[in-house]
């Protein structure tokens, strides 16, 4: 007789509602407070359906749903009642005779067989896998400068601009030369004056014994060393007064020390010679260098000077870099350190070009750790001929390494992620039961599992998203070993 009356009201609500727009989903809600038990949050559960609820005229459920469901359906019956909204009730044939009967068990049977839902499964079999480290790289100019200019004057021309492929030494910036070269007049001209002093012929000098002064206080000293022996030898028969002999040896002091005066100077003046050289030299350099060129090839990155300035020196003018090879900087977790090594090869992926991986090698590996990031920093050495890969751009860095591990992996498909867990469904006959898994590596379509899953075990590989802890399943295929790559 109870359930008659039940029977009769819920028909009549069915024809005096209005229609129900919008609608709650009791799958979605059901799902909602199954996580919310497992968190132990059900109050709050409930009054996130209530503010749901005032904005709802109805609730789809089926049949199976409210009366498989008791213990969530005592949790929200009472809500639905408060709101006065229109519960529709779809009941099987079967189901409603197994609701009359008080659950037989043919009717059982049939329920649970109806509600298996249709799963793909796989074995977790340990795969041997050669180990791989990802990483965030930066793409860098192996070389790169600011060329500044060695001397003062105003830009004369630009011979090359932003973008410009330059070869080693090729023209840059043409500045204006003439003052350079009245210097340069200059100097050479005090050179040749000093040169003359000298009595140089050509480009030979001569040595310090060999100037014409030189050669000239040596005449002197001769002669007077001449006069002091003939006059020693008329003082010696008194045929001379010793006035005059005292006389001939202060003339021979006074030449020996004009000699020796004279020999000082030319070296004096052969020091001058080559101080005259090296200020020309250098005058000669600085009109070179108003045409300013670039150190190494590359490519223009940057100008910072127009025609018409009036540039110092080290004034910056342009800024070149060198595009092939270009180099790599990232850092490796520490726990890899005794598996990479220099030579290693290296393979890239960028923005620009996400389906053409670039390869490369390892060259620097950093001796220490960064303490912060508990990583060292290596370096690598990427091609770069055709210049399609910019300085400055983030790469995903994947490096082949000698280390060979047996570790267990599945598909990235088979890990529901909610609230900060990474779940597995394993799969028990026809019941399912989540695992808690901790995650090591990604391996491309596949993740490592490094606690929580037993070898061998049958798990969903794939639509995990809305399963459940102890949901009926009925796999499709039998299991066959997954996680290799």
């Amino acid at each position: 007789m109870r359930d008659s009356v039940q029977m009769n009201r819920r028909r009549f609500l069915l024809r005096t509602a209005r229609p129900a727009t919008p609608q709650l989903s009791c799958e979605r809600l059901f799902m909602q407070y199954t996580d919310a038990k497992s968190e132990d949050r059900v109050p709050q559960f409930l009054q996130s359906v209530t503010r749901q609820l005032e904005g709802s005229t109805a609730v789809r459920l089926t049949g199976r749903e409210w009366l498989a469901r008791d213990e969530f359906r005592r949790a929200i019956e009472p809500l639905v009642a408060a709101r006065r909204v229109l519960t529709v009730l779809v009941v099987v044939t079967a189901l409603s005779a197994t609701a009359a009967c008080n659950g037989a068990a043919a009717g059982k049977a049939g329920t649970k067989e109806s509600d298996a839902i249709p799963v793909n499964v796989m074995a977790a079999t340990p795969v041997e896998m050669r180990r791989e480290i990802e990483a965030v790289g930066t793409l860098g100019a192996r070389d790169e400068t600011v060329v500044s200019s060695e001397v003062e004057a105003r830009v004369a021309r630009l011979a090359a601009d932003m973008g410009d492929h330059v070869a080693a030494n090729a023209p840059l910036v043409i500045l204006d030369n003439e003052k350079l070269r009245y210097s340069v007049d200059q100097q050479r001209a005090a050179l040749e004056q000093t040169r003359a002093r000298l009595g140089a012929e050509g480009a030979t000098l001569p040595t310090a014994d060999q100037t014409p002064d030189v050669l000239s206080a040596l005449a002197t000293r001769t002669e007077a060393e001449q006069r002091v022996a003939r006059a020693r030898q008329l003082a010696a028969k008194n045929l001379l007064p010793a006035q005059e002999l005292e006389r001939a040896e202060t003339e021979l002091q006074t030449a020996r020390a004009a000699h020796q005066a004279a020999v000082a100077s030319a070296r004096n003046l052969l020091a001058e010679v080559t101080a005259r050289e090296a200020t020309l030299n250098r005058a000669t350099r600085d009109l070179q260098d108003a045409v300013i060129r670039a150190p190494f090839e590359g490519v223009i990155a940057e100008r910072l000077v127009s025609p018409g300035q009036f540039v110092r020196v080290q004034t910056p003018v342009m800024r070149i870099v060198r595009l092939h090879p270009l180099r790599l900087t990232a850092e490796v977790p520490e726990r890899f350190a005794p598996a990479i090594r220099v030579g290693h090869q290296i393979s890239l992926l960028v923005d620009a070009f996400p389906d053409r991986p670039v390869e490369g090698r390892v060259t620097r590996i950093s001796p220490d750790v960064n303490l912060k990031s508990r990583a060292f920093a290596i370096e690598g050495e990427v091609p770069n001929a055709e210049g399609a890969l910019k300085p400055g751009t983030f790469a995903r860095v994947r490096i082949v390494t000698d280390r060979i591990d047996k570790i267990l992996a599945v598909p990235i498909t088979a890990v529901q992620t909610r609230y900060g867990r990474s779940l597995i469904f394993t799969v028990h006959g026809t019941s399912l039961k989540a695992s808690e898994v901790k995650l090591g590596d990604r391996l491309g379509a596949n993740v490592e599992i490094l606690e929580g899953l037993q070898p061998g075990a049958t798990i969903v590989s794939e639509g995990v998203e809305s399963l459940t802890d102890g949901m009926t399943v009925a796999p499709r295929n039998k299991p066959a070993p997954g996680g290799s790559r």
